[in-house]
């Protein structure tokens, strides 16, 4: 009985000891979540990129983020060396949102605080330390390994715009970041400038924004505006600034002419010549420029490219090109002299007439049989500027214009020449016999001095001075005897007319008592005519007086014109 009870017993306690306790499926749960949560992570996670930079200032690993527009996508895990030392490698945990944007066209760079002539950046990194710009590429390959960038990009890859590549022989204060001005208007920058080359010529890559990148023609001009342009010519000293801006960081400027305003876009692979000044870039692209050729014998010290070629001191274009080259037939080194008229400088009377390579040449040929002539000018001894001038030389040698190739080659006149017309002008300046002239000059000088100074010229003078003395005394005694005469002289004319007033009363009385043919009346009548006449001729003689006193010494001298 006993042992029947004790079985079921042992097999409860058997029972109890196999069953699991609830407590144990906390630690599974918290495994199986830790499981998923670092499947998750590891599913999420981002891929890992190296980015090679010249050092790590500023960047710490684990802590410095790479961002995208001020948001952060990605973090540093490790900052290594590389195995020649020469570099860092900088490895980046992405996140998975950008993964496909890692393609060859990503961009990285480091921002810290930068000041340049052109512009201030990165100064929030003084307070949040540097961290790493990441620049999204386009549809490509995916990529992994990236050469970090030195300096910030001068465009994004989300800004519209083109590059363009400009060719120039100089790039004076140009850099990177140095802006492009269209019309006084930002509109892009220099993005990169190329070693030069081994024929000096410098390769700059400059991006124009829209919608500007669409006023670029085929034949735009570019030119540089940095720094301040100064030159000296002969209406002084000429200044000229673009900006500020330019000033300290330098720039380019461009224009498209008018006349091809209405033309295409340029392409993207189009490349422009980058010209020094406006000046040279408006001589070299004008559209309808004429090109003549130039030989020079002398040095041409002072003439270079954009060197200006004028005409009665105004300036009609420019040198292109200048160079030296050893002729053969005279056995002399010469120097070939391109340059390039713009005829809308010149106002011709018939519209475009000279423009053809006939009319041109006919043009040229009757006005060089006209004495036209090319010579170098100076224009400044204190710089030495020289300018390449044409003008009208009288009796110039005779010489031809003849066509080299495709280019007319107007005849020249060296300073030389000139110098010799000045000599030729001299000698006869010489010729002339000044010193005989100045002998004689001296001889009759003298002359006048003895003539002025002999005893005869004195007696004369003081004899002609007593003469006056003695006419002098005789018009104020006359004046003196004349005065009470010339005074009674109008009284005296008119007692006359009274007289004959009252004689003409009595005759009146008469000729009505004895008739008017009475011999008494016609007795009467001739008295009063002589009287009338007396009247008059006293009337006469006190105004002669009166206007010609000195007529009592000389007489009447209008005896021709009286009365």
């Amino acid at each position: 009985m006993s042992g029947t009870q004790e079985q079921p017993a042992e097999a409860e306690r058997r029972l109890r000891r196999r069953r699991i306790s609830p407590i144990w499926l906390v630690p599974v749960v918290a495994l199986l979540i830790a499981g998923y949560l670092g499947w998750r992570t590891y599913v999420d996670r981002g891929p890992l990129v190296t980015v090679t930079f010249r050092d790590a200032g500023g960047l710490t690993a684990g802590q410095t983020q790479v961002r995208y527009k001020a948001v952060q996508v990605g973090t540093v895990e490790t900052i290594e060396l590389s195995d020649d030392l020469q570099q860092v490698q900088v490895r980046l945990r992405m996140n998975k949102s950008v993964q496909g944007r890692l393609t060859e066209g990503a961009r990285f760079w480091v921002v810290r605080p930068r000041l340049t002539a052109g512009n201030v950046s990165g100064l929030e990194t003084i307070v949040s330390g540097a961290y790493i710009e990441f620049d999204p590429g386009g549809e490509g390959a995916s990529e992994r390994d990236f050469a970090g960038l030195e300096n910030p990009p001068g465009v994004r890859s989300d800004e519209p715009g083109r590059v363009f590549t400009l060719l120039a022989q100089r790039v004076g204060s140009l850099d990177r970041g140095s802006p492009v001005f269209f019309r006084d208007v930002t509109v892009g920058e220099i993005l990169d400038i190329d070693p030069p080359g081994l024929d000096g010529n410098v390769t700059i890559h400059a991006f124009i924004r829209s919608p500007f990148d669409g006023y670029l023609r085929e034949g735009s001009r570019f030119w540089n505006i940095s720094g301040i342009n100064a030159r000296f010519g002969g209406g002084g000293l000429k200044l000229e600034l673009e900006s500020l801006r330019a000033l300290l960081a330098g720039g380019v400027a461009f224009d498209t002419p008018p006349e091809l305003r209405d033309e295409p876009p340029a392409p993207d692979v189009t490349r422009f010549q980058l010209y020094d000044d406006l000046e040279a870039a408006v001589s070299a692209t004008t559209k309808d420029r004429l090109v003549f050729l130039l030989y020079f014998n002398e040095s041409v010290r002072g003439i270079e490219v954009g060197t200006p070629v004028e005409m009665r001191g105004l300036r009609i274009g420019s040198v292109l090109e200048r160079t030296l080259e050893y002729d053969l037939a005279s056995d002399t080194f010469r120097v070939p002299v391109r340059i390039a008229i713009e005829p809308d400088r010149i106002a011709y009377p018939s519209g475009k007439a000279g423009r053809t390579q006939e009319d041109v040449l006919t043009y040229a040929r009757r006005m060089v049989g006209n004495g036209l002539r090319g010579r170098l000018q100076t224009v400044s001894y204190v710089t030495g500027q020289v300018v390449i001038a044409f003008d009208f030389v009288p009796d110039a040698p005779p010489a031809e214009v003849v066509l080299q190739g495709e280019e007319i080659v107007m005849p020249t006149m060296s300073a030389d020449s000139v110098l010799a017309s000045v000599s030729s002008v001299a000698a006869q300046l010489q010729s002339i016999p000044f010193d005989e002239i100045g002998r004689n000059l001296n001889d009759t000088l003298a002359s006048v001095s003895g003539l002025a100074g002999s005893p005869e010229l004195r007696g004369a003078v003081q004899g002609l001075s007593g003469v006056l003395d003695q006419a002098q005394g005789l018009l104020r005694r006359a004046d003196e005897g004349l005065a009470p005469l010339l005074r009674r002289l109008p009284g005296i004319a008119s007692n006359l007319d009274q007289a004959v007033g009252r004689a003409s009363s009595a005759m009146a009385s008469i000729e009505r008592g004895y008739g008017a043919q009475s011999e008494i009346n016609r007795q009467v009548a001739r008295v009063l005519a002589q009287a009338s006449d007396a009247a008059r001729s006293v009337r006469l003689l006190a105004d002669l007086l009166d206007r010609h006193p000195e007529a009592l010494i000389r007489g009447r001298t209008d005896r021709g014109n009286a009365p």
